[in-house]
């Protein structure tokens, strides 16, 4: 059974579809569900993430720098088939424990992103797992933590709005670090040369970029090729709303390539990177108001 500091937060984290606040405000959060490896029991813990790009994403083992792995480590290297919970999303993973250097190249994302990894690793002798989780692939849509059609719609764009919101974070903090001339002088994680320091964006930081632009596009064109031509067959009077979200979706589609090739340079500019986050928000944010206007009461009637 989770502990009351555990269960308070799940419980919260279900109720409001992935917002939490208090110790883990603001934080990337999922929550994991494992097979106990003694007792055969499901297990559910809030661990944080980190976005991986593709159908996975990767957590780490820390239990705050303890000398042993967290329960929830041991449990899915006995049973590898696990549960994740989003917020939006619920989905079956496998896991699989990385090793070697691929490990460590994640492991030092982590630790550009959020020093505090480094910390953890520091109190202990064991090396920290880092655990990719990859989204076993299941027939028709996804299974959306929504009782309805609309809103289902809400939930997905909220997590779209919490996760650029984050992004735009990270990118203050980045530009802030570039301007403060911080950084690791002799190269970076991300493979930066020596001396270029804070003046470029972090491997992590861009892999959250990238993830992003690769989960709206995927959304967009679930939208294009199901949802639309459902509606426009039950609702004809639509054909300009719905010709308008397409078109909108035309010109958010070349604000992510922009954005996606200003953070897949080779030196990306902080500075540059945050304008292109910038400009994607403010077309995003009023895309997204206008769809859940014009189209979440017909939704919730279907």
């Amino acid at each position: 059974m989770p502990n009351d500091f555990n269960q308070q937060v799940i419980d919260e984290f279900r109720a409001n579809k992935g917002r939490v606040g208090g110790y883990f405000e603001g934080a990337r959060l999922l929550l994991l569900t494992t097979t106990g490896a003694r007792t055969g029991r499901p297990h559910t813990t809030p661990v944080g993430y980190l976005p991986d790009g593709g159908d996975r994403v990767l957590v780490i083992a820390s239990a705050a720098g303890a000398p042993k792995h967290p329960a929830w480590f041991h449990n899915l290297v006995a049973n590898p088939r696990v549960t994740v919970e989003s917020g939006a999303f619920t989905y079956e993973a496998r896991a699989v424990v990385l090793e070697g250097e691929e490990r460590d190249r994640a492991f030092a994302r982590a630790v550009e992103a959020d020093p505090g990894w480094a910390a953890y690793q520091a109190k202990t002798e064991r090396v920290i797992p880092v655990v990719a989780l990859h989204e076993i692939a299941q027939g028709g849509p996804p299974n959306i933590n929504a009782s309805s059609m609309g809103e289902a719609i809400k939930v997905v764009h909220d997590a779209f709005r919490r996760e650029l919101a984050l992004i735009r974070e990270e990118m203050s903090q980045s530009e802030s670090d570039a301007e403060g001339g911080g950084g690791d002088e002799e190269g970076g994680v991300g493979g930066e040369e020596g001396g270029r320091g804070g003046s470029t964006l972090g491997a992590q930081l861009r892999v959250n970029c990238l993830t992003f632009c690769a989960g709206l596009h995927n959304h967009h064109t679930g939208e294009d090729m199901a949802m639309f031509p459902f509606l426009a067959d039950r609702h004809p009077e639509l054909a300009p709303t719905l010709a308008r979200l397409r078109e909108e979706h035309e010109r958010i589609a070349a604000l992510v390539e922009d954005l996606r090739q200003v953070v897949t340079a080779e030196y990306p500019d902080p500075a540059s990177a945050r304008t292109e986050v910038e400009r994607l928000t403010a077309e995003l944010e009023a895309h997204l108001t206008y769809e859940e206007e014009q189209l979440i009461p017909l939704l919730d009637a279907v």
